[in-house]
């Protein structure tokens, strides 16, 4: 959920050969989804001897009083980073204001080319994945891209042999799927990062934000009353930032890249990471738009997901039932993007392999409130929640592929489907909007 004035997202190149109405050699269509055009790609990480097999899907939203709406979600996927084999890097990129769509591709590039280029990127992931963030914020400032009211949410996983560090700046949101006995279990890699967040609440507030639904500040309701409830039962009238005297930015989330007018009321572009190592109950992980977990929850994704061998009908499948949830419950949809990456061949006996008496399983590391308050953690850390202090806090206040361009709905292949079960995988470059 972005700012008041909604949010925008990017789009597939098209796919398409050009050939329509010839009955020409099939050849080309082989092995290709008849939703997404792709074709699947195993990604290996020789380190640990497994692979990587995933699939993307974007779907333009439908906004019927700005049918002509650029779709504002972009995606980057870039293996072999610094051409390295056991590294790789996925992102979603959720832009929203006027000038969203601008917001989302500037940084889908410009975060990956800077952690590529990098030096001390496999030695220091956090400090580097941080440092990449403040960055980018820094050069979209100083862009001819307008992001005084717009910017976009960050969520991205790097792959670095068997471990994940996921980054997030927003409310997108990764999750990952562990099997348990029958069960395939949903576990966050994220949190969203919105007013709902007693601890981001807090921190925006000491730097001069209100608070306030639209119904609040619009007076409908008692600016007073500072409890929303959860955010799943809010519905469509959630907390939002607003500066002490303006009906403006109206933002939903607490942290963005871009926005330096919310920038003055506490929203900031530090990551929130996290880090879990990689073990055989691991089946997939998931990186999407929030316009995929707005009606849908996050172990309901999952469920989805597990219920496909081929990772392009599962992407389509959560695809089409978000959107269809969106019409239900709005008179729009959001655009909506999905990464799903499948984890093939995991043992074990991998090179690397770690001791499975360790808790493996994923919390939030570190959340890093300062913009130049960057410190690496040990290994001893890493699953140990971490929380800033009110100094940091305060240092922050101071720093202050659209396939079908149509609003149909997207509807899955009903081939290869399987209750909870996984095997499958593919690959691309970066999403141009």
């Amino acid at each position: 959920m972005g700012c008041v004035h909604g949010k925008c997202c990017s789009k597939y190149p098209s796919s398409s050969d050009g050939d329509s109405g010839h009955h020409r050699e099939m050849r080309p269509y082989i092995n290709k989804h008849i939703l997404t055009q792709r074709s699947l790609e195993l990604v290996p990480v020789p380190s640990h001897n497994f692979n990587l097999q995933y699939s993307i899907l974007t779907q333009h939203g439908y906004y019927p009083d700005t049918v002509e709406r650029e779709n504002q979600d972009s995606f980057c996927v870039k293996t072999q980073v610094q051409g390295n084999p056991n590294v790789h890097f996925f992102g979603v990129f959720d832009g929203h204001g006027q000038y969203g769509d601008q917001c989302s591709n500037f940084v889908k590039d410009r975060l990956v080319e800077i952690l590529s280029n990098d030096p001390t990127l496999l030695d220091d992931p956090l400090k580097a994945y941080t440092s990449a963030f403040l960055a980018t914020n820094s050069e979209l400032h100083d862009s001819e891209i307008d992001d005084t009211m717009s910017g976009t949410t960050a969520i991205t996983v790097l792959v670095v042999g068997d471990t994940l560090y996921v980054a997030n700046v927003g409310d997108s949101r990764a999750v990952i799927a562990r099997k348990d006995g029958n069960q395939i279990l949903a576990e966050d890699l994220s949190l969203d990062q919105t007013p709902f967040r007693k601890d981001e609440y807090d921190r925006v507030k000491l730097c001069g934000a209100r608070v306030l639904s639209v119904d609040q500040v619009e007076g409908l309701k008692d600016p007073n009353i500072q409890n929303w409830g959860d955010e799943e039962s809010q519905g469509g009238d959630p907390p939002r930032l607003w500066v002490p005297n303006g009906m403006y930015p109206g933002t939903a989330f607490t942290r963005s890249v871009g926005d330096s007018t919310a920038e003055k009321i506490g929203v900031i572009a530090a990551p929130e990471v996290s880090i879990v190592r990689l073990t055989p109950d691991h089946q997939f992980f998931v990186v999407a738009s929030d316009g995929v977990f707005e009606f849908l929850p996050s172990q309901t994704v999952v469920n989805m997901a597990a219920a496909y061998t081929d990772p392009r009908d599962a992407c389509a499948a959560i695809a089409g039932e978000s959107y269809k949830l969106w019409l239900e419950n709005e008179n729009r949809t959001d655009d909506i993007t999905i990464i799903i990456v499948q984890i093939k061949d995991l043992s074990n006996m991998g090179a690397g392999a770690t001791d499975s008496g360790i808790d493996y399983r994923p919390m939030i590391m570190r959340s890093v409130k300062g913009t130049h308050d960057v410190s690496s953690v040990s290994e001893s850390e890493t699953y140990a929640s971490v929380r800033s202090g009110l100094s940091d806090i305060q240092q922050s206040c101071q720093h202050s592929i659209s396939m079908n361009r149509s609003a149909a709905i997207v509807v899955p292949s009903p081939m290869h489907q399987r209750p909870l079960q996984l095997v499958g995988h593919s690959s691309y470059g970066c999403g141009l909007a």
